[in-house]
């Protein structure tokens, strides 16, 4: 169980410190998690803000390994392996939009009455 943990926690370390786009996405969620607390949001709008940063960090983790994946399989470039790559990172585009979408609907409200006061 131990090194099991201790294999996970260096999969997060190797991808933070290799992959921008899972330091884009940690910044989001910085920015997002700063806003909740700002605006003093609710347990529910919490939950679903926690979930949709957890799902969106999780798919680009699991994109980073197909691509690290699909890099091993062939260096060359592969008509199928493109496929592959493109779809998982289709996988996150679309958590990003939904995620996006939920945030907005959140956090617009909240973001327009402290506009008006």
């Amino acid at each position: 169980m131990k090194n099991t943990f201790l294999h996970a926690v260096n999969g997060l370390i190797h991808a933070v410190r290799q992959e921008i786009n899972i330091k884009i996405h940690l910044l989001a969620a910085t920015v997002v998690i700063m806003m909740g607390v700002y605006f003093g949001i609710s347990s529910t709008e919490w939950l679903f803000i926690i979930g949709c940063c957890m799902w969106v960090l999780s798919l680009e983790l699991l994109n980073t390994a197909i691509e690290n994946i699909c890099n091993l399989v062939s260096k060359d470039f592969h008509p199928l392996i493109k496929v592959i790559k493109d779809v998982a990172a289709g996988a996150v585009l679309v958590s990003a939009i939904g995620s996006a979408v939920i945030g907005l609907i959140i956090f617009l409200p909240k973001i327009i009455h402290q506009i008006k006061i």
